[in-house]
């Protein structure tokens, strides 16, 4: 009797499998993906609007400059005296410091 009970159960079919797992992935594309790609849409942005005379900082924690945009490459200036000038992608920039007079 009681593995009848339980064979009855368990004969939800593969519907009631389908339903946790829509949910499942529901939630997960809305903590996850849609951030994550949110983010990245921002990141572009940035990236695209970089301009010479803008103070940024790369992903390593440079400070500088930058003083030419060659492409995919991003020409830096990260000492004035003596001049240090590096080139590094363009990608490597992570934030742009906000300007002194928007605070």
């Amino acid at each position: 009797m009681t593995a009848a009970i339980l064979l009855q159960a368990s004969s939800g079919g593969f519907g009631t499998f389908l339903v946790p797992l829509a949910l499942m992935f529901g939630i997960m594309y809305l903590m996850v993906i849609l951030p994550q790609q949110r983010q990245r849409k921002k990141t572009q942005a940035m990236l695209s609007a970089l301009k010479t005379g803008d103070k940024v900082i790369t992903g390593s924690g440079i400070y500088g400059t930058i003083s030419g945009i060659d492409g995919d490459a991003v020409i830096m200036k990260i000492s004035s005296e003596p001049q240090v000038k590096i080139r590094i992608a363009r990608a490597a920039i992570a934030q742009v410091e906000a300007p002194e007079n928007a605070k």
